[in-house]
């Protein structure tokens, strides 16, 4: 089985209780509101990072981080944006299994059309009463076939 972490909106605090969280994940994806260049780096410090800038994320640092990604990990195709309002792809169609997005602040995990949809919430400064969190998606192959099992993680 593999494990790919998923994080958003640190919007420039990358808690030790995210790094904890993250630990053993073999790739990172970050949906955006990045925050600055040294979260990216603290979290290459884990395990290799892809990431997506938020409508926060801007600056000289941030001109060259792509609004949209089409990932392929572990057998898995994955988009990724900041803000899932601003689709315009139809996923099953482009042939993802998972589309990870942040932007809201709330955590959530749900299949519309065969297709999981993932918010791993926020990670950095609480908004409102929402929790922080993270979220890990767990690949394990099975004859061929990608199995998908992802879960929030409160971390605070």
């Amino acid at each position: 089985m593999k494990t790919i972490g998923l994080i958003s909106d640190t919007h420039g605090l990358l808690r030790p209780e995210a790094v904890r969280a993250l630990s053993g994940v073999q790739h990172i994806i970050h949906a955006g509101d990045i925050g600055g260049p040294e979260i990216l780096e603290q979290l290459r410090a884990i395990a290799p990072v892809d990431a997506v800038r938020g409508n926060n994320d801007k600056g000289a640092w941030a001109a060259h981080i792509p609004l949209y990604l089409a990932l392929e990990l572990e057998g898995v195709s994955i988009h990724v944006l900041h803000d899932l309002k601003e689709i315009d792809v139809d996923p099953r169609a482009a042939g993802f299994d998972v589309v990870v997005s942040g932007h809201s602040h709330k955590p959530m995990v749900a299949e519309r059309d065969g297709v999981q949809f993932v918010n791993p919430g926020s990670a950095g400064p609480r908004r409102f009463r929402l929790p922080v969190t993270i979220a890990r998606l767990d690949v394990k192959m099975d004859e061929g076939l990608a199995k998908l099992a992802t879960r929030i993680i409160e971390i605070l």
